[in-house]
């Protein structure tokens, strides 16, 4: 999986959520990449709700908000990392 600041979540469980996007957030943020584009998917809102839930709470991220209709409208979210001291 390339670590580009884009993630497109289409191919993964509920369940590995999570653990993907704590693990993903750390490799952008080693490669100095703090702007990122988690790609959800409109659907239900199951997997939005399960990313937001997470980025609420992780001390790494900054701020999120879903995106505009060019990036994906509500079938992604567009986050800001801290920059590590």
């Amino acid at each position: 999986m390339p670590i580009n600041g884009v993630l497109d979540l289409h191919t993964f469980l509920p369940k590995e959520v999570k653990f993907l996007l704590e693990d993903y957030i750390d490799e952008c943020l080693a490669k100095g990449i703090t702007d990122l584009r988690i790609i959800h998917g409109k659907g239900r809102g199951d997997f939005r709700r399960t990313v937001h839930s997470f980025l609420s709470k992780s001390n790494k991220v900054q701020q999120f908000q879903i995106a505009p209709p060019e990036a994906g409208h509500w079938g992604a979210t567009l986050v800001k990392l801290k920059v590590p001291k």
